[in-house]
């Protein structure tokens, strides 16, 4: 079924207003924003949600914490062929979708859920959600470009908000350390330490807001309990 069709018979707009409101980039489908109006989904398993707000659904919704080794990937699918998160998982869950990203190389918590509105939340920048991430880089981050990190930087003509850095250990070859942000770009931190001439040799993401991994060992997952998908939605 088409997108515009989707909404206009959920009682949202009619066919010709739901399209302007595809193309005002307010829609969503699985967490990911939709301009097109002929887009296919299916409305009894993918999630679709209008300015936030998830259109009525009889689908369970489904809340995973799952540690992510390295060297997997988080698209559903991949050409060549890489194991995703997704191979992780029962076929059961298979209809999931991973809340943002994160790299192939970056291990840690990643959240995975069905529910579309909860999705927009978490990752819309204006709820500025924290992800706290402990790294290994190369060489000594001194004081100044700490604070470099703390009050933001330039990255691709973008100015990145505030981090917040706490260094563990670091001497003349590497340095150690946990950095919270609350921006999800592409890359974004090994871009940020890149253009400051630290690569990064280990990045894992360690929390989730309050979400930690906890026992969950790396490749295992386990279901959010009610009182933590409360407290998600009321972020």
């Amino acid at each position: 079924m088409r997108l515009q069709v989707a909404i206009s018979r959920q009682g949202v707009a009619s066919r010709r207003k739901a399209a302007s409101i595809i193309e005002q980039g307010i829609v969503t489908v699985n967490g990911k924003i939709i301009r097109e109006r002929g887009y296919a989904v299916n409305p009894d398993t993918d999630d679709i949600a209008v300015g936030g707000k998830e259109l009525k659904s009889k689908t369970k919704k489904i809340y995973i914490l799952l540690n992510k080794p390295k060297g997997v990937i988080t698209s559903k699918s991949d050409p060549e062929e890489r194991e995703t998160v997704f191979d992780l998982l029962p076929r059961a869950l298979s209809r999931l979708h991973s809340v943002g990203r994160l790299d192939k190389d970056t291990t840690g918590l990643l959240l995975l859920t069905n529910d579309g509105e909860l999705t927009y939340r978490l990752t819309h920048p204006r709820f500025e959600v924290r992800k706290r991430y402990k790294l290994t880089c190369e060489r000594k981050v001194v004081e100044k470009k700490v604070h470099i990190l703390e009050r933001g930087m330039y990255i691709d003509g973008r100015k990145t908000a505030p981090a917040k850095i706490e260094i563990i250990r670091s001497d003349e070859n590497r340095t150690e350390l946990f950095i919270e942000i609350h921006e999800g770009r592409k890359r974004q931190i090994r871009n940020m330490f890149l253009f400051l001439g630290h690569p990064i040799k280990n990045l894992e993401r360690v929390s989730y807001e309050f979400l930690q991994l906890g026992n969950t060992r790396r490749g295992d997952f386990r279901h959010l309990t009610s009182e933590e998908v409360r407290k998600l939605k009321a972020l």
